[in-house]
């Protein structure tokens, strides 16, 4: 198979093109990685790449409560045990850079502050305190546009989290500009509702906040060591469809094409290859491609044999599955995941899913 052979990934060699996609897991406590955490990655350091939950930025990046966090010295001290067990496991990780925008709410955000956005339309739900003080689900607090000042604070936010990824030990670092967070609020003109540099009348000033941070992350660590998640027709977060999607996105990724990134990462919904625009990223994008979106191991072979895509990221499967490559490699059958154990808790549901030949 295809899926299970080397691939030269921005001059570091992976040993498949198979990747974890990032998924909130919720089991720091404390805002940092630990013991556990340690174990889970390296449990799936067989997966040529690992992209880590999204970590935040910083405090105001926060939008659900026990995701561990990149920008304090504490959390990268505590990622170095996490990279470390991954490496000598033979696998190489990157760190998925956050800030969540207007998904957030008060009870978590730095002095019981109001969230940020491109505008000041809520949207979404945030896992934070509600009126009682018990963790739950909750709609997002109203949030406040974000002054210019507070652009160039977020900008350096980003380039501080990537120095500090570098620092922990990650190969490099993703950018979260997906699923209805910070950076898709400026990018949907809908949504942003600004009249300024960054505001939503034209392509140039949607796509400006996310080519700064690629500005910002590439100098400060180079473009080999950068990725950025997109997420075409996404609806997570309450982000409304817009009239000019295709237009939008292939935009962007002209601009991103100039950078020589290590990826180029599309979360695929169904309009996103009917309406043709996963062919036409393909033909614009001259770096690596990776898609996700609950691709099985046979349709992964054949997005890869079609030459439509290069790395293909599998999100669930690898939650149940710690040594998903190896029974894609040997046909074994896959084992079920629990969803309630997605968020929350301890080692139930987190590392204490079995290999498949430990089941024989």
């Amino acid at each position: 198979m295809q899926l299970l052979q080397p691939y030269d990934f921005a001059g570091q060699q992976l040993a498949n093109r198979i990747a974890m996609a990032p998924m909130t897991r919720a089991r720091a406590t404390e805002g940092k990685p630990d013991a556990l955490t340690a174990e889970y990655y390296a449990q799936r350091a067989s997966a040529g790449l690992l992209i880590t939950e999204g970590l935040p930025i910083s405090a105001q990046g926060t939008g659900y409560l026990y995701t561990p966090g990149i920008y304090t010295a504490e959390q990268l001290a505590a990622w170095q045990p996490v990279t470390a067990a991954v490496h000598q496991n033979g696998g190489k990780i990157f760190a998925q850079l956050w800030h969540v925008g207007r998904v957030s709410h008060h009870s978590i955000q730095p002095d019981n502050g109001a969230p940020v956005s491109s505008s000041g339309t809520a949207g979404g739900q945030a896992f934070a305190y509600d009126e009682q003080g018990n963790p739950a689900n909750v709609p997002a607090s109203q949030p406040e546009a974000l002054t210019l000042e507070g652009i160039a604070q977020v900008i350096n936010d980003f380039r501080q989290a990537a120095a500090n990824a570098i620092a922990a030990g990650f190969d490099g670092v993703e950018l979260h500009a997906a699923n209805g967070y910070l950076i898709e609020q400026f990018i949907n003109p809908i949504l942003n509702e600004r009249d300024d540099l960054y505001g939503g009348n034209t392509l140039e000033n949607r796509s400006r906040l996310l080519l700064e941070v690629v500005d910002a992350v590439v100098l400060e660590i180079g473009a080999e060591k950068v990725g950025v998640r997109l997420s075409p027709f996404n609806r997570i977060g309450d982000m409304p469809l817009y009239h000019d999607i295709a237009e939008t996105y292939l935009h962007i990724v002209e601009e991103l094409d100039h950078y020589s990134l290590a990826y180029l990462h599309i979360a695929l919904t169904p309009e996103t290859i009917d309406s043709g625009l996963l062919a036409h990223i393909r033909q614009q994008w001259h770096g690596t491609l990776m898609i996700a979106g609950g691709i099985n191991a046979a349709q992964a072979e054949q997005f890869i044999a079609d030459k439509r895509a290069d790395v293909i990221a599998f999100g669930s499967a690898f939650i149940a599955n710690p040594d998903l490559v190896e029974r894609i490699a040997h046909h074994w059958p896959l084992a079920e995941v629990q969803r309630s154990s997605f968020y929350g808790g301890g080692a139930a549901g987190y590392t204490d899913y079995p290999r498949y030949q430990d089941t024989l």
